[in-house]
């Protein structure tokens, strides 16, 4: 399950459309339902308070108003693999089906 402080996508109509920080969960008036709060990351930030089920946090999709949403757990990209990453295929340039070359940026070591 989701819990406070975590990245979540959500799913509207079955397509991913944002990214939300949970910023807190707490007890609804209504038994097994829960407030949470979510920090929704887009320009300009907004918060919304959704009553939702533990399994709707945990990744059940659900309706609201007619419309099919899912909350998905993101997870993070830790140091180790983002290092492990770096520099692989750094010098190899991909050719695509039409022609075109992805070169990739290698910051280069000249002194000035």
């Amino acid at each position: 399950m989701a819990t406070i402080g975590d990245v979540v996508l959500i799913y509207y109509r079955d397509k991913p459309s944002f990214f939300a920080r949970i910023d807190s969960i707490k007890p609804d008036i209504k038994k097994d339902w829960f407030r949470v709060q979510l920090l929704i990351l887009t320009i300009p930030l907004r918060t919304v308070t959704w009553i939702l089920k533990e399994e709707y946090i945990s990744g059940v999709p659900f309706t609201m108003e007619g419309n099919s949403i899912k909350i998905e757990a993101v997870n993070p990209l830790t140091p180790e693999s983002d290092s492990a990453n770096i520099g692989k295929g750094a010098t190899k340039r991909v050719s695509s089906k039409d022609g075109t070359k992805v070169i990739p940026f290698i910051k280069s070591k000249r002194k000035i």
